[in-house]
């Protein structure tokens, strides 16, 4: 027995089959092939009898008889039987295939035995046997065949006393001869059946680990060309489709990059690859027709030489720069939150020292124009301590929970307070319409974190907003659907669609002197409560038109109580 392969790769050991018998394919064909020597056996021996009966060498055809019921049997036997393998014992299935064999056989050898030797056919019955059933049994039918020639040596040897010897080394001999072919037949059966299941379990992991590279290939956000050196695309994976667009040019599997003159960069990269038959990596932009410039970093490399005519293949590696501006920007993030914890410990102690100093000195000022100004050193004191403590709860990495518990607040006053003081700080030019809701809105949501964010998207509408009257107006709202809505519109130009797709991305801003964390702080404190934020393009009617502008929209979780004034 040979040891069976070692687990190489993870589904081996999912892909192999239980040990057992052969498969049904390979019963029935070594029992076709058996079933079929077993009738050109009948027919040699029925001819070989009809050839003695007919020169006169026997004058009985009983011989001739069994030959012929023999052929008939195991013709029958052949067309009428399906294949199955031998049990491990005598049963009525071996009698009737290898037990008749034998018999017959026996029968011819005693007959016939001192003209025609027939102990070489007991091989037959023997190796089938050992090939359709278990050692055991092969074993067990040799020794009958064994016990049969000794049988017959002793007859013999009664007859002719002289020759017993003879006749018992003969039987000896052939009865060995059984025994070794039993034993050799079933080792080679099971080796060739161990080679051939390794072969399938083989076949088995090649074909899944065939399925699983394509798979993998077909889900990778990275493109991945297999190029030939004529430009001719063999291979290409989804995200290599998208990346080079032209749906016009990928109808079918397989089609050139000079079909497209935006693929043009690809081609010269092939080119310069090929020629110095080396790995290249460049950016490479391609464009089309109504579409901005997409830019890719492009990678290269050669395959060994394949096919009769020695040409090798290039494989290119496609990434997007926009995923790689993407992970830049993760690690800017992450970045900040080291930095973030370092800059808070420096915040933190002057913060206290100017609030202590702050106290101490407004416990010596009796002028109410001075203690004005301490309380308003410590107010500012405060929320900028606040502010930091909220950055640095945005920037850090940790899983937020749903259960926070927010304060409840009434959200048309909460709005009107905010409103205020920001057109007292800003002195902005912009006549600041307020719609409020009809009826109280109370929602939970914590007082400073609004402060923040509609101060936040106030100073963005005070940016980009026209300088017609009501071009800026900040509306409460709500319905069924939505327990509580904040709405601050702005007139003005749509945004670009690059920057509406990463509008609450950190880092990302359209203006060069803004950190680009204004907007993503607010969708994070929203989604800390439980609230959304989201933008749209909508119209408003100032005056007498109909303006288009920009709108944030934040959404809160739930309303606590709705309660119509009396007004």
């Amino acid at each position: 027995m040979i040891p069976q392969p070692e687990t190489t790769t993870w589904f081996d050991s999912a892909s192999a089959e239980p040990d057992g018998p052969d498969k049904p394919e390979e019963i029935e064909r070594l029992w076709r092939g058996f079933m079929t020597a077993r009738v050109m056996l009948g027919l040699g021996l029925l001819l070989l009898q009809g050839v003695i009966y007919e020169i006169g060498a026997g004058k009985d055809i009983t011989l001739t008889v069994l030959c012929a019921g023999y052929c008939v049997l195991a013709l029958a036997v052949r067309l009428r039987t399906g294949a199955r393998p031998l049990r491990k014992t005598f049963d009525t299935q071996w009698l009737a295939i290898s037990g008749v064999d034998i018999v017959v056989i026996a029968v011819l050898q005693m007959v016939q035995g001192s003209n025609i030797n027939y102990a070489p056919l007991f091989a037959l019955p023997i190796l089938m046997t050992s090939v359709l059933g278990s050692l055991l049994l092969s074993m067990a039918g040799a020794a009958v065949v064994t016990l049969i020639l000794l049988l017959q040596a002793a007859w013999m040897s009664v007859q002719a006393p002289a020759d017993a010897a003879t006749y018992f080394l003969q039987a000896a001999l052939s009865g060995a001869g059984g025994f070794v072919i039993a034993f050799l037949a079933s080792q080679i059966l099971s080796r060739l059946a161990n080679v051939e299941l390794a072969a399938q379990r083989n076949q088995t992991a090649v074909r899944v680990q065939r399925k699983i590279n394509e798979l993998v290939i077909e889900t990778l956000t990275d493109g991945i060309l297999v190029l030939e050196q004529d430009c001719t695309v063999r291979a290409a994976n989804p995200a290599a489709r998208r990346m080079l667009g032209g749906e016009s040019a990928l109808g079918g599997s397989s089609f050139s990059l000079r079909s497209l003159a935006g693929w043009q960069g690809l081609v010269d990269l092939l080119r310069v690859s090929l020629a110095d038959h080396t790995s290249k990596q460049a950016d490479v932009s391609i464009h089309h027709a109504g579409q901005g410039p997409r830019r890719l970093r492009v990678r290269t490399q050669l395959t060994a030489a394949t096919g009769t005519g020695g040409q090798s293949l290039c494989v290119m590696f496609m990434q997007d720069q926009r995923q790689i501006e993407a992970r830049m920007r993760t690690e800017k993030l992450a970045s900040m939150g080291r930095l973030s914890a370092a800059v808070a410990h420096e915040i933190r102690n002057p913060l206290a020292a100017i609030v202590q100093a702050n106290a101490l000195l407004d416990e010596d000022l009796s002028d109410a124009r001075h203690k004005q100004l301490t309380k308003m050193v410590s107010q500012n004191a405060g929320r900028l301590g606040k502010i930091v403590e909220d950055v640095l709860d945005v920037s850090r990495v940790h899983w937020r929970d749903n259960t926070i518990v927010s304060r409840v607040m009434e959200l048309n006053g909460a709005v009107t307070r905010i409103c205020h003081d920001w057109q007292q700080q800003t002195n902005c030019e912009h006549p600041l319409r307020i719609d409020l809701a009809k009826q109280e809105v109370t929602v939970r949501f914590e007082s400073e974190h609004l402060r923040r964010i509609l101060v936040n998207l106030l100073d963005n509408a005070r940016r980009y907003a026209g300088t017609s009257a009501g071009a800026i107006e900040v509306a409460v709202g709500m319905s069924e659907l939505q327990p509580g809505v904040l709405r601050v519109w702005s007139a003005g130009e749509p945004l670009e669609q690059s920057v509406e797709r990463h509008l609450f991305e950190p880092f990302f801003s359209s203006e060069s002197r803004s950190s680009g964390l204004g907007l993503y702080i607010c969708r994070e404190l929203c989604e800390e409560h439980g609230a959304s934020i989201a933008y749209f393009r909508t119209s408003r009617k100032v005056g007498d038109e109909v303006t288009d502008g920009n709108e944030f929209t934040v959404v809160f979780q739930a309303r606590v109580r709705s309660v119509v004034n009396g007004n």
